[in-house]
């Protein structure tokens, strides 16, 4: 298999340093530059192609939100994957919406931090063990947005409202076809239809409308 190619985004060097001894370590990464601010990282991103960008969010001047929305409005984006020292908080939300696949507490430990790394990097939403209630639990309130997230599952059929809120509770396909006594073939084409459906570029968004529609068993 080829190495995953991985672009650090950090203010700090010591932060940037760090990350690239970390994953210069395992031998499927490869680190293929740092940046020090979202401009920086869109630019990087352009020129080095890689597959995967670990993305900070308070830095000066662009930050990782603006950032992030910039480089998943490529035509072949990176995943981006948020690495933040905030458990959860509305930047974090912010960053998941403009399409980051997931998010990491920096406090994450090194061997549990490549593993979310690399299953981010097969395509899949990944959260920090220690971040996933308190993203629930932000998530479930900012901004008051129940009322809009309701009205975007208007046209919702109640089997695609089942499946999304499955998608909220942070099922995967196998999990929610078990749930709903389907096959996962068919699972997955809901899964796609719904994405389309409600404008969602992965599950990570999708998840974060069912909880703020109070869809999911953890915002009832």
């Amino acid at each position: 298999m080829k190495p995953i190619r991985v672009l650090i985004v950090d203010d700090e060097p010591l932060v940037c340093g760090l990350l690239g001894s970390i994953l210069s370590a395992a031998p499927d990464f490869v680190v293929v530059g740092a940046a020090s601010d979202g401009a920086e990282a869109v630019e990087a991103v352009v020129r080095e192609q890689p597959d995967l960008v670990l993305m900070d969010l308070r830095m000066p001047g662009v930050d990782g939100i603006a950032a992030t929305a910039r480089i998943r409005a490529l035509v072949r984006p990176p995943v981006v994957l948020v690495l933040t020292t905030f458990d959860a908080d509305g930047h974090v939300i912010r960053a998941l919406r403009a399409g980051a696949a997931g998010y990491l507490v920096k406090s994450t430990p090194p061997a549990q931090l490549l593993d979310l790394i690399r299953v981010a990097a097969q395509g899949h939403t990944v959260l920090s063990p220690v971040a996933k209630d308190g993203l629930v639990a932000v998530s479930a309130t900012a901004h008051g947005e129940r009322e809009a997230a309701q009205a975007r599952l208007a046209d919702l059929t109640e089997r695609e409202r089942d499946v999304l809120a499955a998608i909220g509770d942070g099922l995967s396909n196998a999990e929610i076809a078990r749930r709903l006594f389907l096959s996962e073939t068919t699972v997955k084409g809901y899964v796609s239809h719904l994405f389309e459906k409600l404008g969602c570029a992965n599950r990570t968004q999708a998840g974060l409308l069912a909880q703020s529609a109070g869809l999911t068993t953890t915002t009832e």
